[in-house]
């Protein structure tokens, strides 16, 4: 059974459940749809937000199963996916507690932290570090593939920039195409680590190809003759000018 079809058999059995749930007047019924995943979000946005602060317990099987009118097979689940996310811990023969997310998460937390009400991360400070991560990461990589690219991918860079240009001036169209042109230099680095980064990256909303990029960021996406400059730099070998080049490029939006 591949994971989608597992993930639909576990909504049908979470909704089939839903109906044996305890019905002694819950304070916040969720919605009659995958209630593991209705609970995983609601108890993640707890967590990140502060209502259940760091090293307290967490709220137990059954308190959770009468809070929200679930059976305790949805509580479970949607606490495991809390422990893999890493902003729980389960001790064994012990309650679970909540654990501090900042020193505890992974990246993929950034896609889920901009919706969460109450977080305490400003968008502004979000978006900031996150322009800063993805100019240390494409400055880094595009100095690795003046290095480790081979005459393929370094062809196919070259050739993007050279074409980059005619995607605009629809920034929707440029940003699609400096995308696919800092995936092939990101995967021409030969670091896997900063591929997937990279794709932890383009889930989020802050630079998503599936919304208009953030007008801060024209400046950098209709500056065509930067991305062939970079192409040049990879091309000649030239890994310190590459790196230089390519911070310039993505900091832009920082200013």
């Amino acid at each position: 059974m591949n994971d989608s079809a597992a993930r639909a058999d576990n909504a049908r059995a979470d909704n089939a459940r839903a109906d044996t749930a305890p019905a002694a007047g819950p304070r916040t019924r969720l919605r009659r749809e995958p209630v593991s995943d209705q609970l995983f979000t609601r108890l993640r946005s707890d967590i990140l937000g502060g209502v259940l602060p760091p090293g307290d317990p967490f709220p137990s099987e059954r308190e959770l199963s009468e809070e929200y009118g679930v059976n305790r097979h949805a509580v479970r689940e949607a606490v495991k996916r809390l422990q893999q996310a890493r902003l729980v811990e389960v001790a064994h023969g012990g309650r679970t507690r909540v654990l501090d997310w900042r020193h505890t998460a992974g990246l993929d937390l950034l896609v889920d932290l901009p919706e969460i009400h109450g977080a305490a991360v400003s968008p502004a400070v979000l978006e900031r570090d996150t322009v800063e991560l993805r100019a240390c990461i494409g400055a880094d990589a595009a100095r690795l593939c003046a290095l480790r690219a081979t005459p393929d991918v370094v062809a196919a860079i070259t050739e993007a920039a050279a074409h980059y240009a005619e995607a605009g001036p629809d920034l929707n169209s440029l940003g699609e195409a400096d995308v696919a042109w800092w995936r092939l230099i990101i995967e021409g680095s030969g670091n896997l680590a900063y591929l997937l980064a990279f794709n932890t990256l383009l889930a989020g909303a802050l630079i998503s190809v599936e919304t208009p990029p953030l007008d801060h960021r024209a400046g950098e996406l209709l500056d065509a003759g930067a991305h062939i400059e970079l192409a040049r730099l990879i091309a000649s070998g030239d890994a310190p000018a590459a790196h230089a080049h390519a911070h310039a490029l993505l900091s832009g939006a920082a200013h």
